[in-house]
């Protein structure tokens, strides 16, 4: 437990530099995995649109409702705008326990349109925790003993080409205005 708690903290304390090094223009890979709705959704019904990505899990106790929050906020601005080419997507980083069935409730507790936006699970734990460190730059660690995760709390702009455009703070220092702006370039 100790090892675990010390892996942890170290991953907080590196999280700020290591989120930063998400590179601009970088593909992501092809993914498909489960929806809110128990559908397969992936990189593929993505094409031709911009999207935004975080990482969150349904039981977080701490970053995961305000980002959440955030991103309802973001699908608002979106909306308004009239964009019908930009797509939301939030991967859960404990897909054991988050079900699409946990992950509809949650979203619905955020007034998640879930013909834009996408929760999406049915992969193992090892697998999330290498594609958001791999596509995103985002570390994500489950520590033995802990129903917490440890996650980056970045938003990411994905071009109509599936590439990684830019990063953004999906918690404290939020900005949909900014986003919004960058989509409507990418458009």
């Amino acid at each position: 437990m100790k090892r675990s708690f010390a892996v942890c903290l170290l991953l907080a304390l590196l999280l700020p530099t290591l989120v930063s090094c998400a590179s601009k223009g970088d593909p992501v890979d092809n993914f498909r995995f489960a929806n809110q709705d128990g559908k397969k959704f992936g990189l593929n019904d993505l094409k031709g649109k911009v999207w935004v990505a975080d990482f969150i899990f349904t039981s977080c106790k701490t970053v995961c409702p305000p980002m959440t929050m955030h991103m309802s906020e973001l699908q608002d601005a979106i909306k308004k705008a009239g964009y019908k080419d930009v797509e939301l997507v939030s991967f859960s980083v404990d897909p054991e326990v988050d079900t699409p069935e946990k992950l509809k409730q949650f979203g619905k507790n955020f007034n998640s349109d879930f013909s834009i936006w996408n929760f999406l699970t049915g992969y193992s734990q090892k697998k999330i925790e290498q594609f958001a460190m791999k596509n995103f730059k985002n570390p994500v660690a489950k520590s033995d003993g802990n129903d917490q995760i440890v996650h980056g709390t970045r938003f990411y702009l994905v071009n109509k080409n599936g590439e990684l455009a830019k990063d953004y703070d999906g918690n404290e220092d939020f900005d949909a205005q900014e986003i919004l702006k960058d989509i409507k370039g990418l458009r």
